[in-house]
């Protein structure tokens, strides 16, 4: 099926698409506020626009509201906060480097750093770095939690897709005044996970996203990551 050329948009059309995607941040605390079924359907629409090979749009998205995420949550939270039992779990792929180098290794020190500066954490307080990244297994109190999967038969090409698709949704989402975190922390649980969301055997978790109202009144949402200038990062040949 074809379709006519979109227009070109207003100066104030990419304002707007400009805004959505450099306020676009991973928050860390949200407001228990409902969001409807309709606004969720309507950014899930909307990033289902993302570019894929051959259009085989290769996501499958899980949406966890009320008791069902609760539930998950508190499942999840109970093994996480047991040593022994956490550690019989492991992620099914690498989402980091096996070895840390520069500047990689700076940048994930400095927001890390930077993040338990803001709540007050000290360097070496253990139980307290513990509970912070528990707040990932409550969805940083979001009223939505979000997961994502992925056939096994897919491959790495598929993988970027997703990628684009999981952008598309954060940035409709901050186009409707919402905010997210997207979460590979869920990864390493996902034999807890996926039976909760009912997903078949064939089917991979690629990771979580909080989705709701940001809670203005919590400093942990002040955190503001840096950004390399475009000259650090691409070179214009001819």
């Amino acid at each position: 099926m074809t379709s006519p050329l979109p227009p070109l948009p207003t100066p104030e059309q990419t304002a707007a698409v400009d805004a959505a995607i450099t306020s676009r941040r991973s928050l860390r605390a949200f407001l228990p506020t409902p969001i409807p079924r309709e606004t969720i359907e309507d950014i899930l629409r909307v990033a289902s626009r993302a570019p894929s090979g051959t259009n085989t749009q290769p996501w499958k998205v899980y949406v966890l509201t009320g008791e069902p995420l609760q539930a998950l949550a508190r499942d999840i939270t109970a093994v996480y906060d047991d040593p022994a039992e956490a550690a019989q779990h492991r992620e099914e792929y690498a989402y980091y480097p096996v070895e840390w180098r520069p500047p990689y290794v700076d940048r994930r020190r400095k927001v890390g750093w930077d993040l338990y500066g803001l709540l007050g954490i000290a360097k070496g307080d253990k139980p307290r770095m513990h509970a912070q990244h528990g707040r990932n297994y409550v969805f940083f109190d979001a009223p939505v939690g979000l997961m994502f999967t992925i056939d096994r038969v897919m491959q790495q090409g598929s993988w970027l897709d997703y990628g684009m698709f999981l952008q598309n949704i954060m940035v409709a989402a901050r186009a409707r005044g919402l905010d997210t975190c997207p979460q590979a922390a869920f990864t390493q649980f996902h034999r807890i996970i996926l039976p909760h969301l009912g997903a078949a055997d064939d089917e991979m978790l690629v990771c979580g996203m909080s989705l709701g109202v940001a809670d203005p009144a919590a400093v942990e949402n002040t955190l503001v990551t840096e950004r390399e200038p475009v000259a650090a990062f691409t070179r214009f040949l001819g």
